[in-house]
């Protein structure tokens, strides 16, 4: 990456706005590698045609160093080197930042990350990350802005107004692969100027993964896991699950079990009775929008005759450690060894 300068010239009016500056987004040109051009206006100060006061309009200038970068949705950033005030869209993020000890440099969070607002500031505010006020994102003047792939599902980017006012802006796809969350990590650490940190949690990370895969190779008869993202209702009767290309069933396979959907790609649904027929021997549920998720599913009609029913084989791990693709996935991948496999794991 190269370092480079940027000249902002930020107009102030009594009752106007700020011009931010920060990195912006390039969809279609190839990233530059040899200089970054800097464009000011200034207005006329000797303009006759006004009697704006220097406290009615002043204007600053401000170098501000950084690096060109690529954030991992493939966009083109300017990373600046300082970062002081960081706004959160995605969880995951959020608690990965908690986890560099960046809790009191976070100024807003998305409103799924409240759940971690006990290690963040009192004055931390919140944002809708799907529709979010580009307007008061843009006035808190954050140096820097994660979001994720969520953002982005209905094809539109919901920041692109905050993008245009000159704020850096690093999106973060959600990763399907153990392997890419890594990459995240690396790439937040690198993004805050927390590289050790970040490698240390890293490290952590692929010692605990290391451990777990060995011992998962010690186990000789493969057990059938059914993990259940949702519970099938009346209005909703399909159990969203998952197959190959996901972390989730990385990390079945990893502690040396089968996931009975393994054979389909990506994330899936399936009807109950196709679950009941792959007889699993074992059920996981991350499920934590009703009371008892556990007893919903021992106590499913027509599931009796499931092994994993049969033999009381029906655990829940936790939602945000397996839900989030951070480094948390190895808490979750832990808690789910010791439950399938006590002996192997404990």
């Amino acid at each position: 990456m190269m370092k480079k300068k940027f000249l902002t010239l930020t107009l102030c009016a009594a009752a106007g706005l700020s011009l931010l500056c920060g990195c912006g987004q390039k969809e279609t040109s190839t990233p530059e590698t040899t200089e970054v051009t800097t464009v000011a206006e200034q207005s006329d100060e000797n303009s006759e045609a006004t009697n704006t006061t220097e406290e009615e309009t002043t204007e600053a200038a401000e170098v501000r160093e950084g690096t060109a970068a690529t954030d991992r949705a493939g966009n083109e950033i300017f990373i600046p080197d300082k970062v002081d005030k960081i706004i959160s869209m995605a969880p995951s993020t959020t608690r990965f930042l908690i986890d560099l000890g960046l809790g009191d440099k976070i100024i807003a969070i998305d409103t799924n990350s409240y759940a971690y607002a006990a290690s963040l500031t009192d004055a931390v505010q919140q944002f809708d990350m799907m529709a979010p006020d580009n307007e008061a994102l843009v006035a808190l003047n954050p140096d820097i802005i994660f979001t994720s792939g969520m953002s982005n599902i209905g094809g539109e980017d919901v920041y692109k107004p905050a993008r245009d006012a000159g704020i850096c802006v690093a999106d973060i796809p959600s990763s399907n692969s153990i392997d890419d969350i890594i990459a995240d990590l690396k790439f937040i650490g690198e993004a805050v100027h927390e590289e050790d940190k970040a490698g240390q949690l890293i490290d952590y990370f692929n010692g605990s993964l290391e451990d777990i895969i060995l011992k998962g190779r010690e186990v000789t008869e493969k057990k059938k896991i059914l993990f259940e993202l949702s519970i099938p209702t009346a209005d909703y009767p399909s159990i969203y699950t998952f197959g190959k290309g996901t972390y989730l069933d990385e990390m079945i396979n990893d502690i040396g079990a089968e996931n009975v959907t393994g054979d389909q790609e990506g994330w899936i649904s399936i009807s109950e009775e196709e679950a009941i027929a792959m007889n699993p021997d074992v059920i996981i549920t991350n499920v934590n929008y009703v009371d008892d998720a556990v007893n919903a599913i021992k106590t499913a009609e027509g599931w009796e005759n499931v092994t994993a029913i049969q033999n009381g084989a029906v655990y829940y791990i936790d939602a945000d450690a397996s839900n989030q693709p951070n480094n948390h996935i190895i808490d979750a991948m832990l808690e789910m060894a010791k439950q399938v496999y006590p002996d192997t794991f404990n």
